[in-house]
Parts: structure tokens; sequence; C-alpha cells
């Protein structure tokens, strides 16, 4: 035979071609053979991929599986996260939240039109409106379940992102906070904020749908005010009841209610004074609300022109009622009893500058309400009927600071006037910029 290439015989087979027989399969054999082809395909677990001299085994899980465990890991974490963010931002849209920047102004409002000035006790009136408002809120969307089923579908409950029961029972846990939080206040905010959480639960489950809806509504908006007088005047002591007095019988009867009755007497003087000098204050912003809450009657039909109209009046009105300073007798000076003559606010402000905060702040009040009332008015469609309900809402900030200015309480007014953009900011970043009241 000529030499020429090697001739190469696979593995297992006989130079003539023949298969031989298979020997009897040895476990040993076999399990080192596996070894051997599986070193190329992947290292076994448990096992060390260094090749066969490599022994030891290795303590590390495979990489493969740690890559798969992790990137689950990963996805189900990024689900509970996004199903965690989902349920919080449902719960904003229930209880509305940009809607609670609007809240404080009422107590704040209402400490200043009782002559005083924000304490620790107004601090624990504004988280009672807080609770009592958000409670509203929930206790709203669940009476309301079976109508926004068909009308407002997207909303959190019957969308499903919110169940009733849990709405139904934050409105029972809110409504409790606030009426605890009253009390820390005092005897006479508690005896504000019981009736305002009834009036909140009486126009959630009955009055909403009824021609008194409106009026409780507005209703509920003055007792918020009241709460902070109550609050406002309890912090101030003997002081807080002469102011009022002053304003009423003069500088001698002030003293005698102010301090003849010791600290208790002169707090009682004080917070119920107080609440009776915020009453034309709690009505110009139960006003307000009035006319806000009968144009969202029709937010989701449109139709009405009547509604705007009446919004457009009153808020003229208002603008004018609440760009005026009320009047405040000099302290001090029993010749200068006389009603009518201006005096410093409560921080101390110089009538003439609080007169003109006073006016520009209700302008920004007429300008934020009245242009979406306007427009809705011309073209009552839902679309722009929703804006002027949008735009009423939006107008209580600056009215609630032009009624603090209108009080005197320059620093009071401003503060509550930074609510307005910090509420905005919030709703862009949390995207609820729409916002309503029903």
């Amino acid at each position: 035979m000529p030499a020429g290439p090697e001739m190469r015989v696979p593995a297992g087979t006989a130079p003539d071609g023949a298969v031989p027989e298979a020997p009897a399969a040895d476990p040993s054999v076999l399990a080192g053979a596996a070894a051997t082809r599986g070193r190329r395909a992947a290292p076994p677990a448990g096992g060390s991929a260094r090749g066969p001299g490599a022994h030891t085994p290795s303590h590390r899980p495979d990489a493969g599986a740690e890559r798969s465990r992790t990137v689950r890991g990963a996805t189900v974490g990024g689900a509970d996260r996004a199903c965690s963010s989902g349920r919080g931002a449902a719960w904003a849209e229930l209880l509305r939240l940009p809607a609670l920047f609007t809240v404080p102004g009422d107590a704040l409002a209402g400490a200043a039109a009782a002559g005083g000035r924000p304490g620790p006790r107004t601090l624990l009136a504004i988280g009672s409106s807080l609770s009592l408002y958000a409670a509203g809120m929930a206790l709203n969307d669940w009476a309301d379940r079976a109508e926004d089923a068909a009308e407002r579908p997207h909303r959190p409950i019957p969308s499903g992102r919110v169940r009733p029961a849990a709405a139904l029972t934050a409105a029972g846990a809110l409504t409790g906070a606030g009426l605890a939080l009253a009390a820390g206040a005092g005897r006479p905010a508690l005896a504000v904020a019981t009736p305002l959480a009834a009036t909140v639960w009486a126009y959630d489950l009955k009055l909403k749908h009824s021609p008194a809806g409106p009026v409780a509504m507005a209703t509920a908006r003055g007792l918020d005010l009241l709460l902070g007088a109550a609050a406002g005047g309890a912090t101030r002591g003997g002081t807080g009841g002469g102011t009022w007095a002053a304003t009423r019988g003069g500088i001698k009867g002030a003293t005698r209610i102010g301090t003849g009755g010791g600290t208790g007497g002169g707090t009682r003087g004080g917070a119920w004074g107080g609440i009776r000098a915020a009453l034309p204050s709690a009505a110009l912003l139960g006003s307000h609300t009035l006319a806000v809450t009968a144009v969202s009657r029709r937010e989701t039909t449109g139709g009405s022109v009547v509604a705007p109209l009446a919004a457009l009046a009153t808020t003229g009105a208002l603008a004018r009622l609440a760009g005026h300073r009320r009047t405040r007798l000099p302290a001090g000076r029993g010749a200068a009893a006389a009603p009518g003559l201006p005096g410093p606010g409560p921080d101390g402000s110089p009538p003439r500058a609080g007169g003109l905060l006073a006016a520009a702040l209700a302008a920004a009040y007429a300008a934020t309400a009245a242009r979406p009332c306007f427009h809705a008015a011309l073209n009552p469609s839902p679309q722009l009927t929703q804006r002027a309900v949008g735009g009423g809402i939006r107008a209580t900030i600056p009215l609630q600071a032009a009624l603090a200015a209108r009080s005197g309480a320059t620093t009071t007014s401003l503060l509550v006037a930074a609510l307005a953009p910090a509420g905005r900011m919030f709703a862009r970043r949390a995207g609820l910029r729409k916002v309503s009241i029903t």
C-alpha cells in the first residue's frame, strides 16, 4: 500500500470498520465521561471552572443562576415599588392633596380676624382642619362610588385602586384625629370642630345632592375659619379678649374682660370674643365657597349659565369687601374710643401698608376666580365648567390672605399667600393638576 495520508479511525471503531461489542457500563467511567464533556459547555453547579486539575469545590453559586436571580429580584422589587407608588398616587388623588394647601389659610385668617397671632394652638387647629378636610374627601368618594363608576370611572374607587372599605375607614380615622387635635387646641376649638365634622359627614352622606348642598359646604368652610379664631383667641389669654372688647366697649371694658377673671377667664373671653370678631370674615369665605360649590354641581354635564354668572358677581363683591381693611381702634387711648378710627394690626403693621396689601391680594383673588367663571358663562361646557371650579378652589388662598391683611395681620397674610405657589408646584410634581370638590 503506497504511503498516503494518515487514516484516522474514529474512536470505538475497529480497523476493519466493524463496531465492537460495547462493554458493560461502568458507573464511574460514565460519570467521568460526562464530567469531561461538560467542562467545555458550562461548569457544574458547585464545581470549579478552572480545568480538570481543579478539584477544590467552590461555594460560589453558579454565575448564570446568580444573574437570573438578580434580574428576577430587580423585576419583583421594581414591581413592588411601582405598586406602592401607584397606591400612594391613588390616595393622593382620593384625598385631593393639592386642595389641602387651601386649608391652613382658614385657621390663619381666623386667628388674624380674632386679633391674635398664630401660636401652638393655631397649629393644632390647622392640623384639625387638614384632617377633617381629608376625611371629607375620602367620604365624598365613598358615598359617590356608584355615581363615579358611571360619570368618573378614572377616580380611585371605581377604577379599583382604592377599596371602598379602606376609604370609609380612612374617613372615620381622619375625623377622629381632627377632633382630637381640636381638643388639644382648647374647649372652644373643640366646640367649633364638632359641628364642623358633623357638617362634613352630613354633606357627603345626605345633603350633597339636595338644594342645601352648597349651603352646607359654605357652612363647613366658615366653621373652619372660626376654628382658627377659637384656637387663636385661646392662645392670647387675657389680652385676646381685650382686643375684641376694645372694638365694642372701649378700653375700660377690654381691661375688665382681659384681666378681671384671671388667666382662665381671659382665655374664655379671648376665645369666644375672637369667634364673634371673626364672623364677618367667615361669612365672606363662606360666600365664596357657596358660589364655587354651586358651579361644581354641573361640572360633569355643563349647560348652566346662571351659576358661573352668579359666581362672577359674587367674586366682584367679595373682592371689593376683602380689599378694604377693617377699622381697629388704637390701643391705650380712651379718647380714641370712637368707632371708625384705624389702628395698627395684631403684628404692629401700619394701617396704610395693611390696606394696600389687602387691596393687592383682593385683586389677585378676583383675577384668579373671575376669568374662568367668565369663560364658563360664555360657553358652559363641562371642560370650562371644571376650569371654573378649579379657579375657584385656587382663588381661596388669595382670598384668605386678603382677609388676614384686612384684619391687619400683614405677616400672616403673606404666609398664607405663599401657599398658592407651593400648591401649584406640588400639583405639577404629583401630576394632580385637576382638583375637584365634588
